[in-house]
Order: C-alpha cells, then sequence, then structure tokens
C-alpha cells in the first residue's frame, strides 16, 4: 500500500503550520500510523521541533538536485517507533534557485519521494513547507495528495486562503497535479475569550462547511514553549490542551483518509 501524503502549506507565517506538522505527525506515530515528517523549510524549525540536530548533507537538497536518494537521508525519530522524519538544513534555501533550472522544475519532489512513497514502509507523509508560495511550496503541492491548511482564528489571515486555494486550481488545470485536493482547513491558535475568534470559525464553517475539521486547536503557552525544548506537545506536557486538541485531529485525519492498515 503506498503512502497518502499530505503537504501542510499556508503562505503566511505564524498561523501554526510546523507545529501541526510536528504535533500530528506525533499524534498519528503515537496513534500506530507509521508516518514520514519531511522538513523542507530552511529554517528547519520542524527539525529542531523534534529534537534532531541538523546535519551537513542531512536534507533533501542533494537528491533534488539528482544527488543520492531520499531513503537514504531517513531519520528515525527515538521518541516513537512509528515516526521517521527526513530533516532540513540551511542549505534547502539554496534549492528555490537550483529547481527554477531544471526541466519539469514542478516535479522534483515528487519524482524524488516517490521510491519512498512506493515502499510501502510509510502510511502517511507529512510535507512542512516554508512560509511562502515558493518554489518548494508548489513542488510540495504537486507532489501531495491532499493539502491541509493551517488557519489562524483572526480575519488578517483569512486574506490569504482564497489566494492558495486558487494555486491549487492552477495546478490542476495545468495538469501538474490532477488529483491535488483540499483535505481540510485546521482552525489554528483559537482564543475561546475572544469573540473574533469565535466570529473566524463560525465563518470559515459556514463557507467550507465538512471541509473544516472539527477539532479546533487552542493557542497555548505550553505549545509555544515546547519546540524550544526540541520537544512535541506531547513530550512536553502530554496532558494539556494542546496535547489534547491534536489526538483529536490526529483521529479525524486517521478516520476522514482511512489510515488505518
Amino acid at each position: 500500500m503506498s503512502s497518502t501524503v499530505f503537504t501542510i502549506a499556508n503562505q503566511k507565517g505564524g498561523v501554526g503550520k510546523t507545529t501541526t506538522a510536528v504535533n500530528l505527525s506525533c499524534a498519528l506515530a503515537e496513534k500506530g500510523v507509521r508516518t514520514l515528517l519531511v522538513d523542507l523549510d530552511p529554517q528547519a524549525n520542524a527539525t529542531s521541533g523534534l529534537g534532531l540536530e541538523k546535519e551537513e548533507g542531512g536534507s533533501l537538497y542533494g537528491p533534488l538536485c539528482g544527488e543520492g536518494t531520499a531513503m537514504e537521508k531517513i531519520r528515525s525519530v527515538e521518541t516513537s517507533k512509528n515516526l521517521f522524519m527526513i530533516p532540513s538544513e540551511v542549505d534547502m534555501a539554496a534549492i528555490e534557485i537550483e529547481l527554477v533550472q531544471r526541466e519539469n522544475y514542478l516535479a522534483q519532489l515528487r519524482i524524488c519521494l516517490e521510491t519512498v512513497r512506493e515502499s510501502g514502509d510509510f502510511r502517511a507523509i507529512i510535507l512542512d513547507c516554508p512560509p511562502a508560495l515558493g518554489m518548494l511550496s508548489m513542488n510540495s503541492l504537486a507532489a501531495a495528495d491532499y493539502l491541509l491548511i493551517a488557519l489562524q482564528c483572526e480575519y488578517l489571515a483569512m486574506e490569504g486562503l482564497g489566494q492558495i486555494l486558487k494555486v491549487v486550481d492552477k495546478l490542476r488545470d495545468a495538469g501538474v497535479n490532477d488529483h491535488l485536493a483540499l483535505g481540510g482547513i485546521l482552525m489554528t491558535m483559537f482564543d475561546q475569550r475572544t469573540n473574533l475568534a469565535h466570529q473566524v470559525v463560525q465563518e470559515v464553517r459556514g463557507h467550507f462547511k465538512d471541509e473544516v475539521f472539527r477539532t479546533v486547536i487552542p493557542r497555548s503557552v505550553r505549545m509555544s514553549e515546547a519546540p524550544s525544548f526540541g520537544q512535541s506537545i506531547f513530550e512536553y506536557d502530554s496532558n494539556s490542551s494542546g496535547a489534547f486538541a491534536y489526538r483529536q485531529f490526529a483521529a479525524e485525519v486517521i478516520k476522514r483518509f482511512q489510515l488505518r492498515g
């Protein structure tokens, strides 16, 4: 059985995208789903957020340039027997320029990950993208089955939602990835004390209906502290509201995309 590939993308930074990539991956692994997290962001926040060191030559830069394979870059994550990672490092910043010069440049990540996907080693592959719709993010959309959008519960965060959905339509229409679908929208950084947060959730649900996940991720000091210790929220505070929410979200993802078996 080949893997289901998810990309977590949003051109706006600070919306909980990497937090979601890390904690969803950990929660899926905790529930027995063999998961590979691929860090495509040169800032490597997902890599450090799981306590992995940034190592020269450890990212997908080489394989994307035709040197070596993605399989060789996979590292196990000590905290979970079902969680694996391809880390990032600063050299990924140069890949944007390299990719533009290659033929079929939007398909390079899909080609690079093909052997990993078909190996049957992983049920889910999660791609964490930079906070911009650049070449890496476009490659991740071209390589994915589903786009998961992390959307902060404020009005300014909603402005770019239509933009990224237009990009999805263009990639489908151009035949770059004709099976790419919106997997769902996850509302993040929800502050239940403010009317604004409730209004944003209500408005997004009214427009996108069942495409919005039932789980809402709360704004949490514990969640923002965890990455500085190189830990997921489950290691840092397993009984926190954030850990509870991401377990709920993982259960939704497993059910929606039939990730069991």
